[in-house]
């Protein structure tokens, strides 16, 4: 009912930037809220950052002043620029959006399929 595809992940040298994409497509009524989780091997999936339909947004410690969450309303897309990048960062980064589908009015949370980061020299 809601694809998200997520796009813009790949290697990249400690102190160097990527931005990510995520396009929300199919049958939306509305979306509440779009964020980005990460994840690694033997931890659990961690909130990164996240931006309401009104346009607040939230942090992990770890990322702020470094990563920036934005939001293109009207192309359903959220970006997540990551500026500064740390070793620690490399993870597997997934899109998330807490949407309203068209079809069934069911609000309910979507996932994207992820994009590996990776930051290593």
């Amino acid at each position: 009912q809601v694809q998200l595809v997520e796009s813009g992940g790949g290697l990249v040298q400690p102190g160097g930037s990527l931005r990510l994409s995520c396009a929300a497509s199919g049958s939306i009524f509305s979306i509440h809220a779009m964020a980005w989780y990460r994840q690694t091997p033997g931890k659990q999936r961690e909130l990164v950052a996240g931006i309401t339909s009104g346009g607040s947004t939230n942090y992990a410690d770890s990322v702020k002043g470094r990563f920036t969450i934005s939001r293109d309303s009207a192309k359903n897309t959220v970006y997540l620029q990551m500026n500064s990048l740390k070793p620690e960062d490399t993870a597997v980064y997934s899109c998330n959006a807490d949407a309203r589908s068209g079809i069934s009015l069911v609000r309910s949370n979507y996932w994207g399929q992820g994009t590996q980061v990776t930051v290593s020299s």
